[in-house]
């Protein structure tokens, strides 16, 4: 089991690795679909809301409501 917490948690500057997609069906399918998917590194290049974080090299912008369904956790990050 792993420590998970969610994204927004993370300061900036901050990596982590994706842990868990957690939402309605449609939520999860898009998330997975900007490239979001369970094992791969994320990091915090602003905090709050909305919040950017870098994945594969580009930057996303999140809300608030769309970020708690990313759950992270430290350590394993390259």
């Amino acid at each position: 089991m792993h420590d998970s917490f969610p994204i927004s948690l993370l300061q900036p500057g901050q990596r982590a690795v994706i842990d868990q997609l957690l939402g309605r069906a449609d939520e999860v399918q898009r998330l997975r679909e900007l490239g979001m998917h369970d094992g791969r590194p994320i990091e915090m290049i602003q905090a709050g809301s909305p919040c950017i974080v870098r994945l594969n090299g580009a930057k996303l912008c999140f809300r608030d409501c769309e970020g708690v369904s990313v759950l992270v956790r430290l350590g394993d990050v390259a």
